[in-house]
């Protein structure tokens, strides 16, 4: 059985993909890993525009939490929040960091890059699990 709003969601994202490349504001050698971090791991839900699907998936583009303090938009990647799941063990500390300041400055967003020492010291603060490393997890 199929239910039209999944449907409409997934050909939603699937366009998203598609989309015209985005720039970040971050340095060179983060910029592309940034992005292709965000298209692999978040664009099906966020979309590649940042634009979300409303009513399910919130906007990055524009959005206060993204453009706020860095330990604030990186604890939802590390801990999850509402029905974004974490992405602890799928993604190390440089890895948030290279997503999380592509998404803080593209789509017009204005918000400093992050470090990946500054994920891994919240990570630390919050007690979550180190990075997996390749092993195998269930979280994606």
């Amino acid at each position: 059985m199929k239910d039209p709003r999944i449907v409409a969601m997934l050909m939603a994202a699937a366009a998203g993909l598609c989309a015209a490349p985005l720039a970040g504001a971050q340095g060179p050698a983060q910029a592309p890993a940034g992005k292709a971090l965000f298209l692999r791991n978040c664009a099906a839900c966020h979309q590649a525009s940042g634009k979300g699907i409303p009513g399910a998936f919130p906007a990055l583009a524009g959005n206060p939490l993204v453009q706020g303090p860095a330990p604030e938009v990186a604890s939802v990647l590390l801990q999850g929040r509402g029905g974004m799941p974490d992405f602890s063990a799928s993604l190390s500390d440089e890895d948030i960091a290279a997503v999380l300041s592509f998404a803080r400055g593209a789509w017009g967003n204005k918000a400093p890059p992050l470090a990946g020492e500054e994920v891994g010291t919240l990570r630390t603060r919050l007690g979550v699990p180190q990075y997996a490393n390749g092993r195998m997890s269930n979280k994606h």
